[in-house]
């Protein structure tokens, strides 16, 4: 039985708040659909994966599955329609030229899915056309009365219906090109109308949908808990300024206006370098000379962007975030003040992480030592980074 999963994420999200569509938001230090995506790779039953985009969201799609170019399991995204139920079907055509035996219909706002619950699923499926994740409802069901309560509903037999929705493949092809124009809830009360039979297999509670802006609150603190291997690294680094003519200075990510740039093999971007070694002290992998070294042509008067980005990358490997980091630039000039917040944001974008996040402080050596001779710029840096335990 071969399995594919198709994630449905072109929606807009807009009751989630943000310039972006929810599932391209940050959640632990990944994108919210990334977490989907993983869970599925994750998953040795699981032979494919496909994502349902916005065609608006290429860009973004891009940045998300940032590493997995060379996964050949993740298939190329498919665009979506107008509605949700629209964006299903436009997926399943676009596997039926290959098709699996079954198919995983999962929402990408659900980003903690157990891989017990995948196993469920395809369990269930070897005996009915369809499974869905769902919890029974325990709550007392009260009806509105124009803002009163106006008599109860009763729960018995009632669940609430997550993601993925299981079915054989052929069968919810069918169903959803015979129903489509309807406007159905889900996938399950696509395979209902079509006379298919939907079998319960019960959920988690922390598979839930990420829908509010308080839900993003409470999924950071879910990524939290489950990140409990706490971390510190500390890096510093030190560059002479150059005799080089028109040698750019770089710190922290921009460029500084100065009558000096700093002597290095790659841009020498002191401030990045400290902050890489730090990452990578936390991490227990060596240094950044042991990464990009000084010997390699490649790192000729490279952007030291990408060696912080690199750093940031092997945490998302390992599904880590970085917690928080701070910098210290040491020397008497340039004034690091009027760029500091300059530089809080280019590495916040570096990392992806929120600009909170980052401190940037500058100090000098009472013209004590090199730096106070003016002869070159230092800087220290520590990160904190969470990983599964």
């Amino acid at each position: 039985m071969t399995a594919t999963a198709l994630i449905v994420a072109a929606g807009r999200g807009s009751r989630a708040g943000g310039e972006k569509p929810k599932q391209y938001h940050r959640l632990g230090g990944k994108p919210l659909l990334r977490h989907s995506i993983d869970a599925f790779l994750a998953h040795g039953a699981i032979a494919r994966v496909m994502v349902v985009i916005h065609p608006s969201d290429m860009e973004d799609y891009r940045a998300a599955t940032k590493g997995l170019e060379n996964e050949t399991r993740l298939l190329p995204p498919c665009l979506g329609g107008a509605a949700r139920q629209d964006s299903v079907r436009l997926g399943l055509e676009a596997l039926a030229h290959d098709p699996p035996s079954v198919v995983l219909i999962h929402d990408a706002a659900r980003p903690f899915l157990r891989q017990d619950r995948i196993d469920a699923l395809l369990d269930m499926l070897k005996q009915a056309p369809g499974a869905i994740l769902a919890i029974p409802v325990v709550d007392t069901l009260k009806q509105d009365g124009q803002g009163f309560a106006h008599g109860s509903v009763d729960r018995q037999g009632l669940w609430r219906a997550q993601t993925p929705q299981a079915f054989h493949f052929n069968d919810i092809l069918a169903a959803h090109r015979q129903n489509a124009g309807l406007a159905l809830t889900d996938d399950a009360a696509v395979a209902e109308h079509a006379g298919l039979g939907v079998r319960l297999v019960p959920g988690s509670e922390e598979n839930f949908k990420v829908t509010e802006p308080a839900d993003f609150v409470r999924a950071e603190r879910q990524v939290l808990m489950q990140l409990a291997d706490i971390r510190i690294g500390q890096g510093f680094d030190v560059h002479a300024f150059s005799d080089q003519p028109g040698r750019k200075l770089m710190i922290g990510g921009i460029e500084i206006a100065h009558d000096h740039g700093l002597a290095g093999h790659s841009d020498a971007d002191v401030a990045l370098h400290a902050l890489t070694d730090a990452i990578l002290g936390a991490l227990a992998d060596g240094d950044i000379g042991q990464h990009f070294p000084p010997s390699d042509a490649r790192w000729k008067n490279a952007d030291s962007a990408a060696f912080l980005r690199h750093a940031a990358d092997k945490i998302v490997a390992r599904n880590g975030i970085i917690a928080h980091c701070d910098i210290t630039i040491i020397c008497e000039a340039p004034k690091i003040g009027p760029h500091r917040e300059a530089i809080r944001a280019r590495i916040a974008s570096i990392l992806g992480i929120a600009v909170d996040r980052v401190s940037v402080k500058a100090t000098t050596t009472e013209k004590l030592g090199f730096t106070g001779r003016r002869e070159g710029i230092a800087a220290q840096a520590m990160a904190t980074i969470r990983l599964p335990a």
